[in-house]
């Protein structure tokens, strides 16, 4: 008898609940391992979950025991790229360079150090498991967190922290990323995905562009201080567009009326 045809998994799975898209690392034999596949699969979806008017929200986790290892060792030993087909410009994962309009959740379900962690860097929440640990190892090993590691770790906690994390390259706890402010929220083991999409339906129960909005003006002038004209430039661009939807009309008067808002997105 012939042997049977080897099905080849998608290097990333898909799956919508309401308003909230769940983009899965599918590499688990390899400890859901970058590669140019897991990249391309992970930057496609970004894509569609970003252009589907009913996804509201993005959570990011891994299939089995990993979240993510980091970079696929035996891909780069043979001089492949790593990046996804066509579009390098997505970064790492096809995910650390790639900007969505609506916000992402991390739901680090286990090993996450060195390129795990730097996608939970990239996202702008992170529900990670109670026994996980994060950190940037690279420099033990004669690299350095050039998938934003280096360049987002001193944003998101103290300066001499960062510099001692990214020096050392010792991982933190759970517990004490979440002392750090680093991470949102530590899950009991075996529940990470179920707390992050509690995190996700709240978010999306809110109105979609006034989220959108927030998440931009958060992001695009951290650099800036609150006193400098460009803030409130972009401010008042926001305004104008969050102030004037139709959803803006909705709020006040669903609250009037005593009932849940429906929200259109415009």
């Amino acid at each position: 008898m012939a042997d049977e045809p080897t099905v080849t998994e998608p290097a990333a799975l898909y799956e919508r609940r309401g308003g909230v898209a769940i983009i899965t690392l599918n590499r688990p034999r390899a400890l859901n391992a970058v590669d140019a596949a897991l990249s391309t699969a992970v930057g496609t979806l970004l894509e569609q979950a970003d252009t589907d008017d009913e996804v509201r929200v993005v959570v990011i986790t891994g299939a089995g025991r990993a979240f993510c290892a980091g970079a696929d060792l035996k891909a780069l030993g043979a001089g492949s790229s790593l990046d996804a087909d066509g579009h390098p410009e997505w970064g790492f994962a096809g995910y650390t360079q790639h900007w969505v309009d609506k916000p992402t959740i991390a739901a680090v379900n286990g090993f996450a150090l060195g390129g795990g962690t730097e996608l939970v860097l990239a996202s702008d929440l992170a529900v990670v498991d109670e026994h996980a640990q994060l950190g940037l190892p690279e420099v033990t090993r004669g690299l350095f967190a050039a998938a934003g590691g280096v360049i987002r770790m001193q944003q998101q906690i103290p300066r001499k922290i960062a510099l001692e994390l990214t020096f050392t390259g010792e991982p933190v706890t759970a517990a004490r990323a979440l002392e750090l402010g680093l991470i949102n929220r530590v899950a009991p083991a075996g529940t990470t995905l179920e707390l992050a999409l509690e995190l996700a339906d709240k978010i999306a129960a809110n109105a979609p562009l006034a989220v959108r909005e927030s998440k931009s003006m958060i992001h695009r002038t951290a650099a800036y201080s609150d006193w400098e004209q460009e803030v409130w430039d972009r401010n008042a661009t926001a305004m104008k567009i969050v102030f004037s939807s139709g959803d803006a009309q909705e709020g006040p008067k669903a609250f009037a009326e005593k009932r849940t808002p429906v929200w259109q997105g415009r």
